[in-house]
């Protein structure tokens, strides 16, 4: 898989990309990150990528020239075009996973303001993380780089996220490792008896109980 990033502040990727399972997979060649300054794409000889919106209001807006240049000049017939915006459809596992089995993903991040309305004609999609208003784009598009990236067939154990959170709509079951007892706080009888398939058992209440204390709306769409 391939993916390009675009952005205003492209070394808020550096420590990103170059530590833990990212990086693991970028040295693997099981994925290939670039990320794109918006500001070389600018014909301002001072490298502008904003102004003020029309009709007023406070903050800046981001330019479209810059930023179709660089989709144009990134884009392939294989490519995902996904808009970082808080107007954008809720981010769940399902979307990670989809978005997995893409070739190519261009990841463009918004900022200031926002952008110029004309720059979502360019996006195949729009994405949020979250009911809340970050300064940017750049850390959703780390989100959800990371989310996608550790699904790649090789980048971890397969089994590893099938048991995730979210997975069949279920929070995950909790875990233990040493010490068997720690400040009175001991590890569940079950788990030490090397029985696999009450193990099993086991974890599946668990998970349904904490779904159902937790987050009882998931357990509505099973």
């Amino acid at each position: 898989m391939k993916i390009d990033i675009l952005t205003i502040f492209p070394n808020m990727f550096d420590g990103f990309l170059s530590e833990s399972i990212i990086k693991r997979a970028i040295d693997k060649g099981l994925v290939q990150i670039k990320i794109h300054n918006i500001r070389d794409y600018s014909k301002d000889k001072h490298k502008k990528v904003d102004d003020y919106g029309f009709g007023g209001g406070k903050g800046m807006v981001l330019m479209p020239e810059p930023i179709f240049d660089a989709v144009d000049d990134i884009k392939t017939k294989d490519s995902k075009v996904i808009l970082m915006t808080p107007q954008g459809k809720s981010y769940k596992q399902k979307i990670a996973y989809d978005l997995s089995k893409e070739k190519h993903l261009v990841i463009i991040c918004g900022h200031y303001e926002g952008f110029d309305e004309r720059i979502r004609t360019l996006a195949d999609m729009e994405i949020s993380i979250g009911d809340y208003v970050l300064t940017g784009g750049e850390l959703a598009s780390m989100v959800i780089t990371d989310s996608i990236v550790r699904l790649i067939d090789g980048v971890i154990e397969e089994d590893s996220h099938l048991k995730d959170s979210f997975n069949d709509n279920l929070l995950d079951y909790p875990v233990y490792t040493k010490p068997v007892d720690f400040r009175g706080m001991k590890v569940p009888d079950v788990l030490l008896s090397g029985h696999h398939a009450n193990i099993e058992k086991f974890r599946k209440e668990e998970s349904l109980k904490r779904t159902k204390e937790r987050r009882p709306d998931l357990l509505e769409k099973r």
